[in-house]
């Protein structure tokens, strides 16, 4: 939420406002760095290939069981670094790269690991001048390390998977001090580092050719009108990575971009940079909300990933042999036969730190989740409510606001689970309170919800108004847990409330205290179905440089400029941790979180930000949250019918019928925005939204099964089709569709005025079938649809099952012991699985106590059975199956249950023309063991 509407704002605010913001509502991308323009991204982009000055000390070699050190050696100036490689479980190599001697330590990113990843032996094949041989263990793999210049290769059989600096980029840029102008133009001092190596003098060049006196931006650097102080002078890093056989590479949200990543070769590269960038444009590699240092590779023998563990300020370049070749050059290779192998190479260039990589070997994709998942943790697993529809506006006016929406939804049949307050429900933007004209009665209104078993979320922002007589501000002053500027005092900008200071999350200290603030008692009107929206947390600063917190601001001993992307990251750890800690840690938090970072799927749901009312912005949230899913973060979504603007009814219908087949689901508008509650569009457009809200939460037993596997095994709820199909070519481009689970084909209708879209439906020998038709199609093809404004496109694999609830309730809870409805979906070997899973849908019983039903769906030999997967859980429900729908199948003669013993006929219709076979009231517990022969 990033443009500011005048009126309410203070005159110091509409001076802020004029300042910084383009009342045009479109980013102003003067406001945000090029590379040419960040000194450290201009400085390691100037380095060119094939001249690695870092040579490897073989004679400096130590093996111990847990990893392997060489020192490495920069001939340009003689640093030392240190490399570590460590053979991680799970096929896993990790690599550090560090100053052996800094002139003091160097920022290594805490928190976000859930634990030391644990090691298995290396061991050296062979060894001499040239480089070492180790052995990586599984499926002969090996690591090779290459004296001069120093490179790493990582092999399989005669393979090479991926090279480190086969380029020679490299680059470290090592910690010295400054030197005396006027002292060496006296002759009379030259500095000394701690390894014993002279440093270069004013006149001598870096190992980016560079000198201090020459490079603009080395010891202090002016954006616009903000200079950022460096004391600690230029300390980037960059390492450069090869990926033969590679053409396709995804990942590194956020970006408004397409899925596939694209080469940056004449443009700039892929930013990472946690910043508050309003209506953002598309297609650009521009720095968004949240960064993920995470990269997929994928070609039909191999997934892999590149994490990169740093939370600076951080660049990634993607370069190809395969990119800009025109489609004649192509088909020559292809009738000539190419003698290049293609080829992605990427460099990543951080502006401070250390190199710390993990490589994630596969070879699955489903392995590289379950890798990355083993480093920073699974996606959270959410309330079930959470996953149902949210109703959100900047701003409900006021308590008969929020009644008046509330009883809109009940009056037209539409079913929601929480409406949100954006920040004018707090008292002078002051959060954790209520507005005492406006929100005079909190606990009323939440009762008045709880009634009617549902939900609300209240935003609560990192900036934190500068008011001696706010008790939050107060005691932050009172325990110094403010951050502070580079000359110490607290650190104090413009944001929401005016004056504001920056809570310094990255105290454990602090993100405890914080955690206590959701306490009942002190966090007063809040009740147990009140949870949080952490918006601006990259931190927004609107009178900052880029909107965002000087680089040299201080938390402790580390410039804010180490752990930017981070920031957002604890913001939402600590929220959470509060949420947990009201309920005495019984019941699951629901945080919704603007900026991200890696290991922020632990603490709940992201969303895609300032968008807006257009239809490529309803286009754009689909590779978005794609992205998303494949580096853990599955718990997205975009807002609903776009942030800024006024949508046409057409793309305000269109965006509820993708947004109800994405995992996080709500709409959400500016304060300038018309007003755009469900039935505000005419009776015919309020039914075709209506449907397909029901739509989603029909579904809702299958989307919670896919959030507790994802909770599990790190996989993806939403997914491209390539996870599924990782030898079908044609599925490595496609982001204009996806699959929700394995099971369900989703091809939304983006374009205005579709009469019709063409969805690849994957996979040779398969069907699929239409879920509102049942019609039954081949996989292997592109299919042209017919669409009118009530479609959209989604299918059933052939060959699952799906568990749903077709009674539809005013709320998930309302649900909770509705019964059940099976579509079984057979393959052509007329073959069914899928899973079930029920628990309270609330609190951690199931990880505390084992109180859940997972239960194993299979359908074969003419028979439907449920299995109990955890026979050690105990879990009791209500709900029962009410029916079961079989498509493609053949008419039995009789229908038969089995179940405790005894054989009870069964009910059962049969159309012919469609090949439905549908089961009526065969009425068994949903928990129970039970077999469907069809006879």
């Amino acid at each position: 939420m990033a443009v500011i509407s005048i009126e309410r704002m203070g005159l110091l605010s509409v001076f802020c406002v004029c300042l910084f913001f383009n009342s045009a509502f479109a980013v102003d991308r003067g406001n945000f760095k090029t590379c040419d323009q960040s000194s450290f991204c201009k400085r390691q982009r100037v380095l060119k290939p094939g001249q690695s000055p870092y040579r490897a000390l073989l004679e400096t070699l130590e093996l111990s069981d847990s990893r392997l050190t060489l020192q490495l050696i920069n001939d340009n100036n003689k640093v030392h670094l240190l490399l570590e490689l460590y053979r991680l479980q799970g096929n896993m190599t990790r690599v550090k790269i560090n100053e052996l001697k800094p002139l003091k330590p160097r920022f290594e990113v805490p928190d976000v690991l859930i634990a030391e990843p644990p090691t298995e032996p290396l061991s050296v094949l062979s060894k001499d001048d040239n480089g070492i041989v180790l052995s990586l263990g599984a499926e002969s793999q090996r690591l090779i390390v290459s004296a001069r210049p120093f490179r790493l290769d990582i092999m399989e059989g005669p393979e090479v998977l991926l090279s480190l600096n086969s380029r020679g980029l490299l680059a470290f840029e090592h910690l010295h001090l400054r030197k005396d102008t006027q002292a060496q133009s006296d002759g009379a001092e030259v500095k000394e580092s701690v390894d014993g190596d002279q440093q270069q003098d004013e006149g001598e060049k870096d190992e980016d050719g560079q000198s201090d006196k020459e490079e603009d931006g080395l010891w202090e650097e002016t954006f616009k009108s903000h200079t950022d102080t460096k004391p600690n002078g230029p300390t980037s890093i960059s390492l450069d990575f090869s990926l033969p056989g590679v053409e396709h590479v995804y990942g590194i949200p956020e970006h408004a971009d397409d899925l596939k990543l694209k080469t940056t070769d004449g443009g700039d590269p892929y930013r990472l940079y946690n910043l508050d960038v309003f209506q953002y444009e598309l297609y650009n590699p521009m720095a968004l909300y949240g960064s993920i240092p995470v990269m997929l590779a994928h070609n039909t023998q191999r997934t892999m990933g590149i994490f990169w563990l740093n939370a600076a300020e951080t660049w990634v370049d993607i370069s190809s042999n395969t990119a800009g070749k025109t489609v004649f050059g192509k088909m020559l290779d292809f009738v000539q036969g190419s003698s290049e192998k293609p080829q992605t190479d990427i460099r990543w260039i951080s502006e401070s730190g250390i190199i710390d990589v993990f490589i994630m070997l596969g070879p699955k994709p489903s392995d590289v989740f379950s890798q990355y998942a083993s480093l920073t943790g699974t996606q959270s697993f959410p309330p079930l409510a959470s996953l149902g529809y949210h109703q959100c506006r900047w701003n409900y006016n006021d308590q008969e606001d929020v009644k008046s929406v509330d009883q809109g939804f009940d009056q037209h049949d539409i079913p929601y689970d929480f409406i949100w307050l954006d920040i004018e429900h707090a008292d002078g933007k002051r959060y954790f309170t209520w507005d005492p004209h406006k929100f005079s009665q909190p606990k009323e209104m939440l009762q008045g919800l709880m009634d009617k078993r549902r939900k609300m979320v209240a935003i609560v922002d990192p900036h934190i108004k500068v008011d001696s007589g706010y008790k939050i501000h107060s005691e932050i002053t009172s325990k110094d847990f403010y951050v502070k500027n580079k000359d110490g005092r607290n650190y104090e900008g413009w944001c929401w409330p005016g004056n504001s200071g920056y809570p310094d999350f990255t105290i454990p200290e602090m993100r405890a205290w914080w955690a206590s603030m959701f306490a009942y008692d002190q966090y007063e009107g809040s009740m147990e179905n009140l949870f949080t929206w952490n918006d601006m947390n990259e931190p927004s600063v609107f009178n900052g440089p880029e909107v965002t917190m000087h680089k040299d601001a201080l938390h402790g001993k580390w410039e804010h400029r180490e752990i930017h992307n981070i920031y957002g990251l604890y913001v939402q750890m600590a929220t959470a941790e509060g949420q947990i800690q009201r309920s005495g840690g019984v019941e699951r938090p629901f945080v919704l979180t603007r900026a991200f970072f890696a290991g922020s799927q632990r603490f709940g749901a992201v969303w895609t930000g300032d968008n807006a009312a257009e239809w490529g912005h309803l286009k754009i949230s689909i590779p978005m949250c794609l992205s998303l899913g494949l580096v853990g973060v599955s718990f997205c979504g975009a807002d609903i019918g776009g942030f800024f603007k006024n949508p046409s009814t057409e793309l305000l219908v269109r965006w509820y019928q993708t947004g109800a087949y994405q995992p996080f689901f709500r709409a959400h508008a500016h304060l300038d925005t018309t007003r755009r509650e469900p039935w505000l569009f005419g009776p015919e457009n309020t039914a075709l939204i209506r449907e397909v809200i029901r739509q989603r939460y029909a579904l809702l037993p299958y989307w919670y099964q896919l959030f507790f596997q994802a909770y599990r095994t790190g996989m993806p709820v939403m997914r491209p089709l390539w996870v599924d199909y990782p030898k079908d070519t044609a599925t490595f481009t496609i982001d204009d569709e996806f699959l929700i689970g394995s099971d369900l084909l989703v091809h939304p209708v983006t374009e205005e005025g579709s009469r019709g879209v063409t969805a690849y439906l994957p996979g040779a020998g398969e069907v699929w079938y239409d879920v509102h038709t049942f019609q039954k199609h081949n996989g292997a093809q592109n299919l042209y649809i017919p669409v009118t404004l009530s479609s959209i496109p989604v299918f059933q694999r052939g060959g699952s099952i799906i568990p749903r609830k077709d009674r539809v309730r005013r709320s998930s809870a309302c649900m909770e012991n509705d019964p059940y409805t099976l579509y079984v979906a057979l393959s052509p070997k007329k073959f069914a699985e899928g899973k079930l899973y029920i628990d309270d849908g609330h609190s951690f019983n199931y990880d505390a106590k084992k109180e859940f039903i997972h239960r194993s769906l299979t359908f074969a030999n003419n028979a439907l059975t449920s299995s109990n997967l955890c026979p050690d859980c105990n879990f009791l429900t209500s709900s029962w199956i009410e029916k079961v729908i079989i498509l493609g199948a053949s008419k039995p003669s009789k229908v038969v249950l089995k179940m405790d013993g005894k054989e009870t006929p069964v009910d059962f219709e049969f159309d012919s023309s469609m090949s439905v076979l549908t089961l009526r009231k065969p009425g068994m517990n949903a928990g129970d063991d039970w077999t469907l022969l069809l006879q």
